[in-house]
């Protein structure tokens, strides 16, 4: 694991990289938006790809972006600024036909272990320079099994890389060096409760996540908005004790794999709770959506209370 690790970081880099070029000061108001994600995405996603490809070749892999697209949608201006980007950081030349077999690597391949990559979680966090992450989860026979989330935004910009090992949670600064074993908090007190959102509206509903704290006797939490799987990260490292995503009135939307699964390996491991609305288990074993309406996360100390008051607000 530890290459994919080492990868995470370098797709980090790169996305640092794209941010400093494209969304200066002077672009932030000006110009096409969608250049820097098209970049960052396909570059971040080719670099751990690779690291798969060479660590894993049998595994499978989902993922947000493929080389169909690639050829597809994006200019030949902006391939060229993708392959660049990806040899300076990577260190070496690199081919539109490489860049293609990463993109595509593990695709449609049916295996027991499948990766689940997000090369950018958080695009309006990116474009606005808050928060954003770089996320790498795996399943096993449909069971998350491991995670790994890089957090360029954690601890006003210092950054982190979150990820599984032993069945543990760990923290390591994202420039390198050494992790430290990181666990959810035991904080039950109502008082001392910190909740953490989307910072986004369209994401989820604030009213109802309000309304199942006022239930669950934590309307006096902190709340904590930010954009991205990073939320998770919060959680599994006691920085946060609670998370929902409460659908918004009306709403179908099918939450994609790749938004949760490296998170919810995280928050696991790190001794939290993970479920749907109604306490049931996210399933992971259907492709690239989840069954599940949406989601609770915490440090497990008052998880059942949000369960059912999230159940009294949703069925009311």
């Amino acid at each position: 694991m530890q290459a994919i690790r080492a990868a995470l970081r370098d797709a980090a880099r790169l996305c640092q990289l794209v941010q400093d070029r494209y969304l200066s000061a002077s672009t932030k108001t000006a110009g096409d938006h969608s250049e820097p994600v098209t970049i960052a995405d396909y570059g971040s996603q080719a670099i751990i790809c690779r690291a798969l490809q060479q660590q894993y070749p049998d595994d499978a892999v989902i993922a947000e972006e493929s080389g169909g697209q690639f050829k597809q949608l994006v200019s030949s201006q902006k391939r060229e600024q993708v392959l660049h980007l990806l040899g300076h950081v990577l260190g070496e030349a690199v081919s539109e036909a490489q860049l293609l077999a990463w993109l595509d690597f593990g695709a449609g391949r049916r295996s027991r272990r499948t990766w689940v990559i997000d090369p950018i979680d958080g695009t309006k966090g990116f474009l606005a320079r808050r928060h954003y992450a770089i996320a790498c989860g795996l399943l096993v026979d449909g069971q998350i099994a491991e995670g790994m989330l890089a957090a360029p935004g954690y601890k006003a910009g210092e950054g982190a890389l979150f990820y599984t090992r032993a069945d543990e949670t760990w923290r390591a600064p994202l420039v390198g060096g050494d992790g430290q074993h990181v666990t959810v908090s035991a904080r039950r007190d109502v008082d001392d409760f910190v909740a953490v959102q989307s910072y986004e509206r369209a994401h989820a509903s604030k009213s109802r996540m309000g309304q199942a704290r006022e239930l669950a006797g934590l309307g006096g939490a902190r709340i904590i908005e930010l954009d991205s799987m990073e939320k998770y990260a919060l959680v599994a490292c006691g920085d946060a004790d609670l998370y929902m995503r409460l659908p918004r009135p009306g709403s179908d939307y099918a939450h994609k794999i790749w938004d949760h699964a490296a998170g919810v390996a995280l928050v696991q491991a790190a001794g939290g709770m993970v479920t749907g609305l109604d306490g049931e288990a996210l399933d992971f074993s259907r492709g690239e959506t989840l069954p599940n309406a949406g989601m609770i996360i915490s440090n497990g100390q008052q998880h059942a209370r949000v369960v059912a008051a999230a159940g009294r607000v949703l069925h009311t």
